[in-house]
């Protein structure tokens, strides 16, 4: 692979993560607070093949002005080194980024791991709406940890995806991320009461109800599991953030 290869192949790198980076697909890869991070990244490849690209040239005519081989492609008694052929393996997963845009991760992941809950760092007052719209992960906190101290007899409404155990058992999903879709592992939530006839995994639902002191362990980890009482129950399409940074915040 040759300068101007791989001056083509940084540059195509570089645009790919601006275009991510600018239009909402790196949601697929990365949390919401690195897009500045990528954006600055991006850029920094397509300087680069900038400066690739003139440093060959300028090697190039160096070579011609002094009428010698250029030391990366000749061995001194005339012949040349061929790059290998190998090499442009590395434009794959270039590729990959440009032309496969990867689904988040749902409900076969979430069945198969085992729930991340944690204990909330603090528990910050209600919103006043009413019901009041919290984060799954927000619910799922006080729901197990504080056992439903902070959230009393009101209504809430939180989204999540839906994931079906072995028994049959539905959840409410959402998928928490401290950093990027490799880390990412599910906060579930239990639903009982008022739910739809028919359920598919990793249809979206958002969800309206109340504190239920029901709850179950993961047969995964053995994580606590809490559940909601649900009053209503109604489709919505995927978010923009399919994925919940808020319980590392």
């Amino acid at each position: 692979m040759n300068r101007q290869a791989q001056a083509a192949v940084l540059f195509l790198l570089g645009g790919a993560m601006l275009h991510a980076g600018t239009t909402g697909l790196y949601l697929r890869y990365v949390k919401a607070g690195l897009q500045p991070m990528l954006l600055a990244s991006g850029a920094v490849l397509i300087v680069a093949s900038a400066a690739t690209v003139w440093y060959g040239r300028r090697a190039t005519r160096r070579t011609e002005q002094h009428d010698a081989p250029d030391a990366d492609h000749d061995d001194g008694h005339g012949h040349g080194h061929r790059e290998p052929r190998i090499s442009w393996l590395l434009v794959l997963p270039l590729f990959a980024l440009i032309l496969v845009a990867p689904p988040a991760l749902g409900s076969y992941t979430a069945v198969r791991s085992g729930t991340a809950i944690q204990p909330p760092l603090a528990y910050p007052p209600l919103p006043s709406a009413d019901p009041a719209p919290l984060s799954l992960v927000d619910y799922a906190g006080r729901a197990a940890y504080g056992h439903g101290r902070t959230l009393g007899a009101r209504r809430f409404r939180i989204t999540g995806f839906v994931t079906i155990d072995g028994a049959g058992r539905p959840y409410l999903v959402r998928m928490a991320l401290n950093c990027c879709a490799a880390d990412a592992q599910p906060v579930k939530v239990g639903l009982t009461g008022k739910l739809p006839p028919v359920l598919q995994p990793d249809a979206w639902l958002q969800v309206t109800g109340t504190y239920s002191e029901e709850r179950t362990k993961d047969p995964v980890n053995g994580g606590i599991i809490p559940f909601m009482d649900v009053a209503e129950a109604r489709p919505v399409a995927v978010p923009k953030d399919p994925y919940d940074e808020s319980w590392n915040q």
